[in-house]
């Protein structure tokens, strides 16, 4: 089997074109989804138990079926409803399959990233909150100031596997029609009959994205972390 290289420098510009809609993808999605899971997971931290079902129900179903067939019954499936046809977000939002992509991952990864923030949370050190309370501060000031900066600090690394896992799992929004990086590839395949190398081009262009986002998570990681590589100064 002969390699052709001068396929893939070929049609390179046409995949980094289209990732350009899978980096728009993964980051509305993981950045609605956080604002979502956050307060999702506040809420599943309520101490009445009644309170917790909804959350509780939420995660479980965005969690337990396919990021597949999520995707279908937003796009597909909501479409037979002629009271969403009706409405004023028909043409606009859920018309468009890149929208309906949108919403699909960010319900999808705000499950995820529920979970993530409640261990967070009940992560961070007690000792800091009961320092908290002993200088007078307010629920509102203790969430503020001290909860929710360390359990962003402690859910990073977590966080930045489901920016990973979403990545990846963007790749779905092509059997929607959604002209992201995978489907662009297929296209080129279907003129090419390339395929191995089309996808290899494609799955390079992965990797490099993952590895920006990685880098970035890192570099925050270092910033909301730098208490830990305090050290006390020694005395003579």
């Amino acid at each position: 089997m002969n390699w052709n290289w001068q396929a893939i420098i070929e049609h390179f510009p046409a995949l980094l074109k289209a990732s350009v809609t899978t980096i728009e993808l993964v980051v509305l999605s993981c950045a609605l989804g956080l604002v979502f899971g956050v307060l999702l997971g506040l809420w599943r931290l309520s101490s009445v138990a009644w309170v917790r079902i909804f959350p509780a129900a939420y995660i479980y179903f965005f969690r337990g079926t396919p990021l597949l067939v999520q995707i279908f019954l937003i796009y597909a499936g909501l479409g037979q409803f002629k009271s969403v046809q009706e409405s004023w977000l028909w043409q606009p939002v859920l018309s468009q399959a890149y929208w309906c992509a949108i919403i699909a991952f960010t319900l999808n990864t705000s499950a995820y990233i529920a979970e993530i923030v409640r261990g967070a949370i009940q992560a961070v050190p007690k000792g800091e909150l009961e320092a908290a309370d002993a200088i007078g501060m307010s629920a509102f000031q203790k969430m503020r100031r001290i909860t929710l900066p360390r359990a962003f600090g402690i859910m990073i690394p977590a966080y930045s596997n489901e920016v990973i896992f979403m990545l990846k799992g963007s790749a779905l929004a092509s059997t929607i029609t959604l002209v992201e990086l995978t489907h662009q590839a297929k296209n080129i395949i279907s003129v090419t009959y390339l395929t191995l190398e089309i996808y290899f081009a494609a799955g390079i262009i992965y990797l490099l994205i993952s590895w920006i986002f990685l880098f970035g998570f890192r570099q925050f990681e270092r910033y909301i972390n730098k208490h830990k590589r305090y050290v006390p100064p020694t005395t003579a």
